[in-house]
């Protein structure tokens, strides 16, 4: 069983920054792809950014440039760094951990991102 523990949202106006943390109970050097979803209100999870199985990243066009995805393994955590936010990026933030080679994932109890106009 992998725990998920993700911090550093809040609120912050159109324009400014957030850091996102996910802290794992596990190591995911090799054993885990990594990964950020989000929820926003009335709409279904989407995709966000995530890590490939050989260390690429790839993000959802609407972040691109703006969002940028890393990885600490000896604190066996990621982060989600958010710039120039927007309106639209409002959403609960989920960290996603997927067993490499298998469609098992576990998720963090999202954290709340609220951008004010």
């Amino acid at each position: 069983q992998v725990q998920l523990v993700e911090s550093g949202g809040g609120l912050v106006q159109a324009g400014g920054s957030l850091r996102l943390s996910c802290a794992a109970s596990v190591s995911i050097r090799s054993r885990y792809v990594m990964g950020w979803y989000r929820q926003a209100p009335g709409k279904q999870r989407e995709w966000v950014a995530s890590f490939t199985a050989v260390g690429n990243t790839n993000y959802i066009d609407s972040v691109k440039g703006r969002f940028t995805i890393s990885r600490d393994y000896a604190k066996n955590t990621v982060y989600l760094q958010m710039d120039s936010l927007k309106v639209e990026d409002t959403a609960v933030y989920y960290c996603r951990a997927n067993r490499v080679g298998t469609i098992i994932n576990y998720w963090g109890q999202g954290t709340q991102v609220t951008v004010s106009s």
